[in-house]
């Protein structure tokens, strides 16, 4: 059975009556059933030990953050990530209790104090931020349960591995911090060879060590850190990296991070991109299609045109390269994609109707096209396909 809700538009707070006579132009369908699959499915890789941690930063690359929070809260994950202090309180104001913890780094009181407001947990990254925090929290007569993140590799946030005990030491000692947890994040862990995923891991292992050794951090199993490493690709590669929590965020949504770990687990693509066609015209041979004639009719062709374009997120660049779906035929795009509209070559579909849907991204009938499929045209991630679709596409959801 499907049901379909519309969530409120994020940066106003508007809702919309999409079931009554407002008929959607282009719109983000998210399979619920195909999150849940992908969360079960993860989970059967863990330990029952190990913590499950959502990353749904970016609008949980691009689902829709409200929506995906809910549901993977429900079927039990135990901890969020996310990149900013906003997406945080998003998800309190939603009624999320689970930790949350913001992975970017911050550098002033007034963010400091909206921490702790809300109940969100901080990542350090170096001393200096560390004294802000002591520092802010003291005058609010406050203290937090802080992460640190370790640079083992990376070379993007977080302090350098060799100078990870200093550190630990350091945040140990100041008033109102507690460690809560300490992570690194891997560089390479989506491609074969294993050789800087290793060395990063073997940093990470020294890291430990040499707090097991130097503090008695690791002695109260109460207060004891939370450990972890894993992104999606780790997770999927090799338990010996899962430690305590793995943090997932790309294989929740049903993609995999490389090709070679497809066999692991199976996931399902949560993400479905479709509009309506709202013209159809017949151009004669020799006529040209959109801006700049990158597309010259060879013969009498029907077009079809489309409701979504650069602005919703369909790349420029795959311009007279992407195929749809119809009826679960392809129809290929001619000319240049527009700000809000595109063109199709409906040769195929001789009987097509305006307001038909076609299928931009994923399944219809026998047939789907994936973000991996547009990463690989345009050399790019997947990652960056499903965060680039705007806000201005409503998210619905299916199940």
């Amino acid at each position: 059975m499907v049901s379909r809700k519309s969530e409120p538009l994020a940066q106003d707070d508007r809702t919309y009556n999409y079931e009554g006579e407002c008929e959607h132009r282009a719109w983000v369908e998210v399979d619920t059933s195909a999150i849940a699959n992908n969360v079960k499915q993860i989970r059967h890789l863990l330990s029952p030990e190990t913590r499950l941690m959502a990353v749904i930063k970016a609008d949980a690359y691009g689902h829709g953050a409200v929506s995906v929070a809910k549901i993977v809260s429900e079927i039990g994950v135990d901890d969020f990530a996310v990149a900013t202090i906003p997406e945080g309180i998003e998800l309190r104001r939603l009624g999320i209790q689970q930790p949350i913890l913001v992975l970017g780094a911050v550098h002033t009181s007034d963010e400091i104090k909206a921490i702790a407001h809300w109940g969100l947990q901080p990542t350090l990254c170096t001393p200096t931020q560390a004294l802000l925090f002591s520092e802010t929290l003291q005058s609010i007569k406050r203290s937090l349960p802080v992460q640190l993140n370790i640079d083992t590799g990376m070379s993007r946030l977080g302090t350098w591995w060799e100078q990870a005990l200093e550190f630990v030491q350091l945040v140990r000692g100041l008033p109102n911090l507690e460690i809560s947890g300490i992570y690194s994040h891997f560089a390479t862990a989506d491609i074969r060879d294993r050789t800087i995923m290793d060395q990063q891991h073997w940093r990470f292992q020294q890291v430990l060590a040499q707090i097991q050794e130097h503090t008695t951090l690791f002695s109260i199993p109460t207060v004891k850190p939370c450990l972890h490493l894993a992104n999606s690709a780790a997770t999927l590669t090799d338990p010996a990296l899962h430690y305590d929590m793995v943090r997932v965020g790309l294989s929740l949504y049903g993609l995999y991070p490389a090709p070679h770990l497809r066999s692991v687990v199976n996931l399902q693509p949560a993400m479905s991109i479709r509009a309506r066609v709202t013209q159809i015209k017949t151009i004669e041979a020799g006529c040209g299609v959109s801006y700049g004639y990158k597309f010259i009719a060879k013969q009498k062709t029907p077009i079809a045109v489309v409701g979504i374009g650069y602005a919703d997120g369909v790349p420029r660049h795959l311009s007279n390269q992407m195929k749809v779906l119809i009826r679960g035929q392809f129809v290929p795009q001619i000319g240049a994609i527009t700000m809000d509209q595109l063109m199709l070559d409906v040769t195929a579909i001789p009987d097509l109707q305006v307001g038909e849907v076609v299928t931009l991204l994923g399944s219809d009938r026998h047939h789907s096209i994936s973000a991996d499929d547009w990463a690989e045209q345009l050399g790019t991630i997947s990652w960056e396909i499903l965060c680039g679709f705007k806000h201005r596409l409503p998210r619905i959801l299916i199940n």
